[in-house]
């Protein structure tokens, strides 16, 4: 009985249970808080878009994560014995160094609430940063995520680089030779034909001709743009072009290209004397 009540009495054994109960309430309030955002973000708001509703809901889990995490440390230090006022009166110019040091982290979460609150780009949109195209995955307080299509990688993109990032719309501009020989009504009605078959492809939303767009050198091009999900963009774009090629064979056309010419010239021969 000694043996337990010295065990119970024990400093360190008091310190490690009541730093277990507040971590372990300080995840239980975390998880509540959550559970109830994640039940904002499946209903439909009025106020805003459902992604934006998404993003900002998955940016103030963040924001609870951060805040309670910091505050968990804080108050397990107070339970060790650590004097956390005056530890953290005492770091004056230490928090200054800390703060040269953490510059580009406050400008990315200075820009993480420039991104939502502007709607710049949201959850599900589709983005270009460099050589990586993808959908936004997760938009955090210092980064965003986008999964590249071509590779399917996931990248992560500091948001203090937002001035570097392009939201695609998801528009492809199809430029379509046509020989010179072919008159300009009969071409654009062969180009209204292209466009309503494009419109029947599973990953386009809309399609439009948009008329003569270059005088080349063996051909005129036509250009039509095509409307889809960014996402789409690489399968939609080879969709696009079989069926405008299959278009224009129906209609014997054939896509011109660049033929030299040679000729040669006979010179006389000098008769023998």
């Amino acid at each position: 009985m000694d043996f337990i009540e010295n065990i119970i009495k024990n400093v360190w054994v008091q310190r490690i249970f009541w730093s277990a109960i507040v971590i372990a309430f300080s995840l239980l309030i975390y998880r509540v808080i959550a559970r109830v955002l994640d039940g904002r973000e499946k209903k439909n708001s009025k106020i805003m878009s459902n992604k934006k509703n998404r993003t900002l809901i998955r940016m103030l889990k963040s924001i609870v994560a951060g805040t309670l995490s910091v505050i968990t440390v804080l108050m397990v230090l107070e339970i060790y014995g650590i004097n956390v006022t005056s530890m953290l009166a005492g770091v004056g110019i230490a928090s200054i160094v800390i703060g040269f040091a953490l510059q580009d982290s406050l400008k990315d979460i200075i820009r993480g609430f420039v991104i939502v609150s502007d709607n710049y780009y949201e959850i599900g949109d589709v983005i270009k940063f460099g050589d990586n195209l993808g959908p936004v995955v997760s938009v955090s307080l210092l980064t965003t995520k986008i999964q590249d299509i071509n590779t399917n990688n996931f990248v992560s993109i500091a948001n203090r680089n937002i001035d570097k990032v392009e939201v695609d719309p998801g528009y492809i501009y199809i430029p379509i030779p046509v020989p010179y020989e072919l008159k300009v009504a009969k071409a654009e009605e062969v180009m209204e034909k292209i466009v309503n078959n494009l419109q029947k492809q599973e990953r386009v939303t809309a399609a439009a001709y948009q008329g003569i767009t270059k005088f080349d050198t063996s051909a005129l091009d036509y250009q039509v743009v095509v409307t889809c999900n960014p996402a789409d963009r690489l399968q939609a774009r080879r969709d696009c072009l079989r069926t405008i090629i299959t278009t224009l064979e129906s209609h014997n056309i054939h896509i011109p290209y660049q033929q030299l010419d040679v000729h040669t010239k006979n010179s006389p021969r000098r008769g023998r004397g």
